[in-house]
């Protein structure tokens, strides 16, 4: 009985994987965190549900950050298209509650991270790379 379980632990422990490295090819995990004081004029949108603010300080993900407020949280997703490595295009712009791609013209929810218009091709497409946010106060941190 004693074997029975040992291989079942040895089955669980190499068959979980903390390893979210690769979670979008085409994107680089690049660690930061930054805080957002939502007592700033520039933060200022996100005191509202749905309206959201595009975070393009140095060193905030590849390309900056899209954060919305949802209403329960706060949502914050990379700005670089997540379907296509980096390049003079790929970094999206806001269109009410959705991101856009100018290369290919994705739409991206806000909400959800989901691409909104995905091709019916067969290729595999990504979704928007999540950060972490967290409201501590009057401040949102977000977080790699």
């Amino acid at each position: 009985m004693k074997h029975l379980w040992a291989i079942v632990l040895l089955a669980l422990v190499l068959s979980c994987s903390s390893d979210t490295s690769n979670r979008n090819p085409y994107l680089q995990e690049v660690r930061f965190r930054f805080e957002l004081n939502l007592n700033l004029p520039l933060y200022n949108n996100l005191q509202n549900i749905g309206n959201p603010v595009y975070v393009g300080n140095n060193g905030v993900g590849t390309r900056g950050a899209f954060v919305i407020n949802t209403g329960s949280s706060f949502m914050a997703w990379e700005a670089s298209c997540p379907n296509h490595v980096p390049n003079e295009c790929s970094t999206m712009t806001i269109d009410g509650q959705n991101a856009v791609c100018s290369c290919e013209g994705y739409t991206y929810s806000l909400f959800t991270g989901q691409l909104l218009d995905r091709p019916d091709d067969g290729n595999r497409y990504h979704d928007l790379l999540f950060y972490r946010a967290t409201q501590s106060g009057n401040v949102v941190i977000i977080s790699n």
